[in-house]
């Protein structure tokens, strides 16, 4: 177990560095995936240590979903701003700032 919570924590952090430090939409997306199956890993580890309730699992595929979601919605908002814009980087675009 603990092998595996290390492991989550170090995609999550590494998911944390990638929002953080990349400046392309794509690679932030691709750090909030990083996140989230960290969150499903952990979802998991700690199901099997309750046998018997599915809960866990269930939460991980509700997850899952929401991932696939998000990402269908922000990738066509990524390639929407790129065509408009030219440009893949979130602070170049300028008209959306009040």
């Amino acid at each position: 177990m603990e092998h595996t919570l290390i492991l989550s924590a170090i995609l999550f952090s590494t998911g944390l560095l990638t929002i953080i430090i990349k400046r392309n939409a794509i690679m932030v997306l691709m750090g909030i995936e990083l996140m989230l199956n960290a969150a499903n890993l952990n979802l998991i580890v700690f199901n099997r240590n309750s046998p018997g309730v599915l809960s866990g699992q269930f939460f991980s595929l509700f997850v899952i979903v929401v991932a696939v979601c998000e990402a269908a919605v922000g990738l066509a908002i990524v390639l929407r701003v790129y065509q408009y814009y030219q440009t893949a980087v979130p602070n170049e675009v300028n008209e959306l700032k009040e």
